[in-house]
Parts: C-alpha cells; structure tokens; sequence
C-alpha cells in the first residue's frame, strides 16, 4: 500500500517508520528544507525510544521516503495522512487549523484515483467536513474519502504503541474506507478497531486527554491532602490502582502534566464546549490547578533551599522520560516560576537539552552531566522522571552540593538510599 504521511513530528514520524516497517510504501512529506534534508541523510530530527534502527533498516530498504514535495508524496497515494501540528491560539487556546487547511488545499491538487484522506492530527469536531469542503472546492473531481484516524502515541513510548495500540478508531460512513484502514491496520491482530461517525472520532482523543489529565489533577490534591494528613500518596495511589474500576495508570502524583498533547487538548476541549454553549467545570478546574501546581513545585523548591537566592541544580528539562520534547514541559514552567526569584540555575537533561535551549535562551546554564549541574548547589530539583537519575551515585551528588537538600518533583529516587547519602530528602504527597 502506499501511504502518503503530511508532517514529521512527534505523531508524522513513528507514525511513518511504523507503517513502513509494516511493508508499506510510505512517503513522509514536510515543508521544512533543514528536516527533510537531514532525514534524507540519515539523521533522526528528534528522539523517541526505539525510533532511530527502524528508521534505518526502512530507509535501507526502500520503503521509506522524504520529500518537500506535496505532488511527489500525494500522487497515486492510497492513504493520505494529515499529522501536521494544530497548535493552541495564544488568546483563546482553541486548536489553530491553519496548517490543516494548507495542507488540505496542497494535497487536493494532486488527489489521484480513488485515496483515503485521514486526519491524525488532533482536531475540534467538525473539521473532517471543512476538509470536505475544502477539497471539492479544489478539486471536485477527486475520488476521495475524509475520514478521522486519531492517534494514540505517547511520546518516549510511540513505536511501543504504534505495533501494540490498545484500540485503533476510525471516524467513517464509507464502506470504501472501511475496507482499506481494514487492509492497512490487518497485521495488528490484536488491537480493537473500531468504526465509528466522524464526528464521533474527533471527539474520543479529546474526550480520552481531557480524562486522564483530570485523573492527574486528582491524584495531585489527594497528595496534597497526603502531605497534610501524614499518609504516603504512592501507597495511596498502589491501593487506588488495585480496583479495576481506576485502574494503576495516570495515578503518579507529580508536578503537573504537561507535553504536547494534554494542555493543548483540555483548552482546546473547553474551548469547543464554550462554543456551543456547554459548562465543563471539571475541566476547567484542571486546567487551572494544574498551571498552579507549576507555581506550587516552585514555591516547595525555594522551601527546601531555605532562601530565595538560591543556587538550584536541575534534573530534567523534558516533559517526560523518553523523549526531548519540551512543550509545555512542567520543568520548564518550573523553571520559569523560579526565575521569578533572584536564583541561578544550572540544568541537565539527557535528550533535551538543544530543545529546552530553544525556549529558555541563557536565562539558565547548561551543564554536561547530572554532576555538573548540581555542583555548589543548595538543592537539586529532579524535574523529569528519566531513570538515569536513579543510578546517580548519591555519594558524589552529596560531596558536591552545598546544603545537600532533594526536591524530587517526581518521586523518582529512592528515598532510603538518598538519606543515607545525608541529603534532606522532600518528595511529592508526604509528610515532611
């Protein structure tokens, strides 16, 4: 099958090797020159787990191309995938289509025999019919099904759950379309695919981010209540997690989410029920408690080190482990509600330091190793969860820093071993 994929991000990318790898013709198409030269060439234009061998056995073997081309990646396509960004306005926070509706107008022109025209980027409801819409009026001769295909890749696990998905939705009426996802998703045997109305389909990604980012919210008050009441929020959450009806998932009490996917949803999602007249204070709430619990981890870290001018040596820049994603990263609010204060910071991360580069400039400095960036430090701040940081020798960490004081915003470490390393150790949902 040949697949055309518009965008080579974190969802166009695995998304594109991953289909490639399943024996398809896969063609990745990007406006940006430098990444489409780079991936020409061999070079990955970011990390995922997993990303960087399949990419190359599959350019190796033919299957997998790269072209700034909308004509050379469309024609003769069977499937057309939109995976281009819909970032969030800067005022109102509803998702910008801007790129979609480019995209669309491009492709339209190079429509060829009959081609499923899927939408996985995440999108408000409605926006397959614009799509219709915008590709009849380019190109009313063209043989073409709209449908919505989300996607379901978490960052540092999407090849992991590209060839392993829980479910696989598919928003279409047509019978046509059914029968060609039904062809291209046939080696996944045992994931669910489900059919269901466009409209439908548009809404399960969003009603699906907007869930978990609530559970997340909810498992961060229960630790703040934790912290007060003198319980332990991780064995709270493992006795939680027990019943079938919660579940273990997203039960991880930390500094907030964060990421490309669960801020822009909720505003995007709360956005929409605006629009049409509905109340979501549930998600309301969220969203706003949890830009606070960004202010709160910073608050609890200038605490730990005991004054305002602190000297803060950071672990972490990415939003999670596995990637070196830094939108909307909570280190990276962290840090700019630090920065607030008359502090120095020095920071490591060991993926992400080009990507948080970009964002936070030489208001911070960049250190070469975890060691380094603690080095005169009057308390470490453990901001992302990579498990490197667990193997630190806490011994070295302790002989380095000035006031041997822990912030861990993730409950990363174990806290038995750093005490003994005769650090301070404060943590997420427990007593001080």
């Amino acid at each position: 099958m040949k697949i055309a994929i518009i965008g080579t991000g974190y969802v166009g990318l695995p998304s594109g090797v991953g289909f490639a790898e399943q024996g398809n013709q896969v063609t990745c198409i990007d406006k940006n020159v430098e990444k489409i030269t780079k991936l020409q060439n061999g070079q990955l234009t970011l990390f995922e787990n997993g990303l960087e061998e399949l990419y190359k056995s599959n350019m190796a073997a033919g299957r997998l191309k790269f072209t700034t081309s909308m004509q050379e990646g469309v024609t003769d396509a069977d499937i057309v995938i939109l995976a281009v960004g819909t970032p969030p306005h800067p005022v109102t926070k509803e998702a910008d289509l801007q790129y979609i509706e480019a995209a669309t107008r491009e492709l339209a022109l190079y429509l060829n025999g009959y081609t499923v025209v899927a939408t996985k980027s995440t999108v408000p409801v409605g926006t397959g019919d614009k799509i219709e819409d915008i590709i009849r009026s380019v190109n009313p001769a063209a043989d073409a099904d709209v449908i919505s295909l989300p996607e379901f890749l978490r960052e540092g696990f999407a090849i992991h759950d590209f060839f392993a998905p829980d479910r696989i939705i598919a928003g279409t009426d047509s019978l046509r379309a059914k029968q060609l996802i039904s062809k291209l998703y046939e080696p996944f045997k045992e994931a669910k695919l489900l059919f269901i109305s466009r409209r439908s389909s548009e809404t399960v990604k969003y009603a699906s981010n907007a869930f978990l980012a609530v559970k997340i919210n909810y498992i961060n008050e229960m630790a703040n209540f934790c912290e007060k009441a003198g319980a332990n929020i991780d064995e709270v959450a493992t006795g939680m997690g027990l019943d079938s009806r919660i579940g273990a998932k997203f039960l991880k009490a930390g500094p907030g989410y964060g990421g490309s996917c669960f801020p822009k949803d909720t505003n995007a999602m709360a956005f929409m029920a605006r629009q049409i007249g509905i109340n979501m204070p549930l998600i309301e709430t969220t969203i706003t408690e949890n830009e606070n619990r960004y202010k709160l981890m910073a608050q609890r870290i200038l605490k730990a080190a005991g004054k305002k001018e602190a000297v803060i040596g950071v672990l972490g820049l990415a939003f999670k482990d596995g990637t070196d994603d830094c939108r909307t990263s909570p280190a990276i609010h962290i840090i700019e509600a630090l920065l607030q204060y008359p502090v120095r910071i020095t920071a490591y991360d060991p993926k992400a330091m080009p990507s948080a580069q970009k964002l936070l400039g030489d208001k911070i400095s960049y250190a070469a190793d975890a060691y380094a960036a603690v080095k005169e430090a009057d308390v470490i701040a453990v901001l992302t969860e990579w498990k490197d940081f667990r193997l630190l020798d806490m011994n070295r960490l302790a002989a380095l820093t000035k006031q041997k004081v822990i912030m861990d915003c993730r409950n990363l470490l174990e806290p038995t071993t750093v005490r003994q390393a005769g650090f301070t150790y404060y943590c997420v949902g427990q007593k001080d």
